[in-house]
């Protein structure tokens, strides 16, 4: 019978994590069959899994994962070739291991893993005939007698593998079950014995009944690798304490035991009590450690690792501690409002003639800005493991629609906020997979137009002024122009006879309903992959960008913020309201002359040196009453490859900006993004800088040809 325990948190997250390397593995398999280092990783991941499954007695998974794993054996021993259909079973087999895992979430866990088993009997009967699969047990892996030869020096411990372990006192809380370890290394071999250790035990007054005080020496007999003894332990070798010795150890390994333990004489005894060593042995290994201590060099350190101990993943690799994102989110708007008091309390400061205040005041907010940076940097991932996904989804959709692609990534080391990662692997997923239906031809049309027969998808990212901009570009066929402009003309959406520019006509296609598909399939033409592209990026205060090159392929740029949280910000005033710019997106400020105010106004332009720069007053954008002051200042800004500039009355300097959402009944006002409390307990707004830019830039189209010529012949 299979034995309830708890799944914990980590197991699931962790078991996952190997089963997006082991698909990345595969992948790269099926371009490369004879890469060792992929059929490893394979292996390790399935090895691992399976191991742990059955440390927590989820028998279902170990079954599973123990036929996967003795096929890759077999690849691993080059008895079996890796081709094409082997690498699609064993992805799916992959996939099924996922619908297992999340199987282990509560209620109900072990009775959904049983209804789960019944789905994957094909699977195994097709791994079945790549390798005999009996469904029992995981087979053991037989030492070669070379592997047992007593070593120099001398020997002790007889034909079993010694076990000792001391967990961490948490790890009943972690949700991992000491005695799950002695059920698991019984299905690995023959328990000889086992003896506990109490030592740790406190009085009962202070015994914490949530806590682990126990520990164990075991005797394990069976034909076994170290590495599936090791393996065993791999969810708790962060803090416990485990040493695995072979049979016949040298005497210096039992010796590092007990230096390692420093428990005296109870270890002593328990070895004895377990069968481990015999008394003589036990004698031979204490004249050792004497004979050791005598001759080791007063700087020595006196406690060196003992042999055979498992090392700690967290030697190997930087520590990091898992946290839930809701608690990132909960600090964040903590020091959103650390941001806002720290304001008040400045603008508060600069109203005094306190030289002492003033200056402790600036160090506060000094401060407050580092832990502000700091606290954003922890919710900024890599989008790498967004991109990855994405090569299973180029793989299979290419099979089903019987095309030939391949993914290339750059730029997967840029890091964006993780609420913005999440929000974007929608969109991304629309944009692959039209890439692959709609832009990607078939092997035979490429070769006609002199292309590889292998078409190309690529996912790029970087950084631009303030803001992430991420690229899916193929090599395909480019969209149609004129069939776009057709259907857009049926549909009532441009009127015959109206002239659009080439990115205008591009634009088209994002409208809702909108599909060039002569076919409905389950990949595309029901007209709402890029209607609802269009949304999410929208909601993220972010844009599109499409170009398209006929025969030869389409890139579409999406462009968002880098974080949807703080941001420093550049405060103006118009009229009595105060407004404020993203800072990364300003480039300058100039006052404007009041010579050259009225034609600035009639024209819509100003020559900046030498360069044609289109206006937008925000006091006519947002209908502010009354007139315009003494001065006026233009405030250039930058977004992507265009430039405008924003008329305003005052400047008021840099300002931290934690970025409050509208509502929803504000959700379609133009020129808005957000809103902010100042210092004073006022309410700014958020300018939304690409729309702007984008009013003034098309606002002022004609003009500015003419304007440009003009500025020319002045010289």
């Amino acid at each position: 019978m299979t034995h309830e325990t708890a799944a914990p948190h980590t197991f699931i997250v962790e078991s996952r994590e190997l089963l997006r390397d082991m698909e990345a593995a595969l992948l790269t398999l099926e371009q490369s069959p004879a890469d060792r280092e992929a059929i490893s990783a394979v292996f390790r991941a399935m090895h691992t899994i399976k191991g742990s499954s059955g440390v927590f007695g989820f028998d279902v998974i170990v079954e599973f994962t123990h036929a996967m794993e003795s096929v890759v054996e077999e690849i691993r021993a080059g008895r079996l070739a890796v081709d094409d259909v082997l690498v699609a079973l064993l992805l799916t087999c992959g996939d099924h291991v996922a619908a297992l895992i999340d199987c282990l979430e509560p209620p109900d866990r072990l009775e959904r893993l049983e209804a789960a088993r019944g789905a994957g009997a094909d699977l195994l009967q097709q791994l079945g005939c790549y390798v005999a699969v009996d469904g029992a047990a995981p087979r053991s892996i037989a030492r070669t007698g070379a592997n047992l030869s007593p070593p120099e020096g001398g020997c002790a411990g007889g034909g079993a593998w010694h076990v000792s372990a001391r967990f961490d006192p948490d790890v009943l809380r972690h949700g991992m079950d000491p005695l799950s370890f002695l059920r698991y290394l019984a299905t690995l071999g023959e328990v000889r014995s086992v003896a506990c250790l109490w030592d740790a035990m406190p009085d009962a007054t202070a015994m914490d009944p949530q806590a682990c005080y126990v520990g164990f020496e075991l005797q394990l007999a069976g034909e076994l690798e170290r590495d599936a003894v090791e393996d065993a332990f791999e969810f708790v070798r962060e803090d416990s304490s485990i040493v695995v010795l072979p049979p016949l150890a040298p005497l210096a390994s039992w010796a590092g035991l007990l230096r390692e333990r420093g428990e005296g004489e109870r270890l002593e005894a328990a070895l004895v009590a377990s069968g481990a060593l015999t008394p003589l042995e036990l004698e031979q290994v204490l004249a050792l450690q004497r004979r050791d201590r005598a001759t080791q060099p007063a700087a020595a350190p006196a406690a060196a690792s003992a042999p055979g101990k498992i090392p700690s993943r967290a030697a190997a690799e930087a520590r990091s501690v898992r946290v839930h994102a809701g608690k990132l989110d909960a600090l964040i708007d903590l020091v959103g409002e650390l941001v806002i008091a720290s304001a008040g309390v400045s603008l508060g400061a600069r109203r005094t003639v306190d030289g002492e205040l003033r200056e402790a005041t600036a160090s506060m907010t000094r401060l407050v800005e580092e832990v502000r940076d700091a606290a954003l940097s922890l919710r900024m991932v890599p989008i790498r493991e967004t991109f990855n996904r994405f090569n299973r989804v180029v793989h299979d959709l290419g099979r089903e629609l019987g095309k030939d692609a391949e993914l290339v990534i750059s730029g997967a080391d840029t890091e964006l906020d993780k609420s913005l990662v999440e929000k974007l692997s929608d969109p991304l997923m629309h944009l692959v997979r039209n890439a692959l239906d709609h832009g990607i031809e078939s092997p035979g049309q490429r070769l006609l137009r002199g292309k590889p027969a292998c078409g190309r998808v690529q996912l790029h990212a970087y950084h631009e002024t303030g803001s992430i901009v991420v690229e899916v570009v193929d090599d395909g066929g480019g969209l149609d122009r004129d069939r776009i402009l057709a259907r857009a003309q049926d549909a009532g959406l441009v009127q015959p006879g109206q002239t659009l520019a080439d990115r205008d006509v591009y634009q088209l296609i994002m409208e809702p309903g909108f599909s060039t598909a002569d076919t409905v399939t389950s990949v595309s033409g029901r007209g709402i992959g890029m209607d609802v592209v269009r949304r999410n990026i929208e909601s993220l205060r972010g844009t599109i960008h499409i170009d398209s090159v006929a025969a030869q392929g389409t890139a579409i740029a999406l462009r968002v913020p880098l974080t949807l949280a703080i941001i420093d910000g550049f405060l103006v005033d118009v009229g009595r309201s105060t407004y404020v710019i993203p800072l990364k997106m300003v480039v300058e400020c100039l006052e404007l002359p009041p010579q050259d105010r009225a034609r600035v106004r009639e024209s819509g332009y100003v020559n900046l040196r030498g360069e044609v720069l289109p206006l937008l007053r925000l006091r006519d954008v947002f209908d502010v009453a009354g007139d315009a002051g003494k001065r006026e200042n233009v405030v250039v800004v930058n977004y992507g490859d265009q430039r405008a500039g924003f008329v305003v009355d005052a400047l008021l300097g840099e300002f931290q900006t934690v970025i409050k959402p509208l509502g929803r009944l504000f959700d379609g006002l133009a020129g808005i993004s957000g809103s902010t409390i100042l210092g004073s307990g006022e309410v700014a707004l958020i300018l939304d800088v690409p729309g702007l830019v984008q009013r003034a830039t098309q606002a002022g189209g004609p003009r500015q040809s003419q304007a440009t010529a003009s500025t020319v012949e002045r010289g």
